[in-house]
C-alpha cells in the first residue's frame, strides 16, 4: 500500500470538499493549509514520507491563492535536500467560472511537482463532451492534466456537482494506484 498525501488550501469549503472526495478515492492523509499559508510542522515529515503527494488549490485570479504560494514557497527546503524527488503527484482546482482560467493553475501545480523532480498523473478519463453530457457526468469539464472542478459563487461546498466529486474520488484512486505501481 502505499502512503499518499492531499495538502490543499480551500478558502470558502468547496476546495476542502474535493480534497476530502480526493483523499477518500487514494486512501491518503488530508493536510490543510490554514488561512495564514501555514501548515502544521508534522506536515512536513508527513510530506517527506508520502509515496505520493497531491495538490489542491482554488483557482484565485488565474494561478493559486497566496497561502498555497507561500506553503509551495516553503517547500523550497525540500527542494533544496530533493526530498521529494521520484515522489508520484497530482493535482486539483476549482472555480466559479466553467473555465475561469483553471488550467493554468493545474499547470502551475504540475511545474511545481516538476521543479521538485516529481512524476505527475493525468486525471486519465475521457471527457463527458456529447449533447447528453449533464454537470453531474464525471469529468465534465473535461480535464486531462488533473482534476477540474467548477462551482457556481453562489453555491455552497454541500450544493457542488455529483460528476466532479466522482471524478474527484477517481483521480485520488488512480494518483494511489500509479504511487503503488511504482513503488514495486
Amino acid at each position: 500500500m502505499s502512503k499518499t498525501v492531499v495538502v490543499y488550501f480551500s478558502g470558502y469549503g468547496h476546495t476542502r470538499r474535493v480534497a476530502e472526495s480526493v483523499a477518500e478515492g487514494a486512501g491518503a492523509r488530508l493536510i490543510a493549509i490554514d488561512a495564514d499559508g501555514n501548515v502544521p510542522e508534522s506536515a512536513w515529515d508527513d510530506l517527506a514520507a508520502a509515496d505520493a503527494i497531491i495538490f489542491g488549490a482554488p483557482t484565485y485570479m488565474g494561478s493559486v491563492p497566496w497561502q498555497f504560494k507561500k506553503f509551495a514557497d516553503a517547500s523550497s527546503k525540500a527542494w533544496f535536500t530533493r526530498n521529494w524527488q521520484d515522489k508520484v503527484f497530482g493535482g486539483f482546482t476549482n472555480s466559479a467560472s466553467f473555465n475561469g482560467d483553471k488550467a493554468v493553475t493545474l499547470i502551475w501545480l504540475q511545474t511545481l511537482a516538476s521543479q521538485h523532480g516529481g512524476i505527475w498523473v493525468s486525471l486519465g478519463q475521457l471527457p463527458a463532451n456529447t449533447k447528453a453530457a449533464t454537470r453531474q457526468d464525471e469529468n465534465n469539464m473535461g480535464g486531462s492534466v488533473g482534476l477540474l472542478v467548477q462551482t457556481p459563487a453562489d453555491a455552497s461546498a454541500e450544493e457542488m456537482s455529483v460528476g466532479d466529486l466522482q471524478t474527484a474520488v477517481k483521480y485520488g484512486a488512480r494518483v494511489a494506484d500509479v504511487a503503488k505501481r511504482l513503488r514495486g
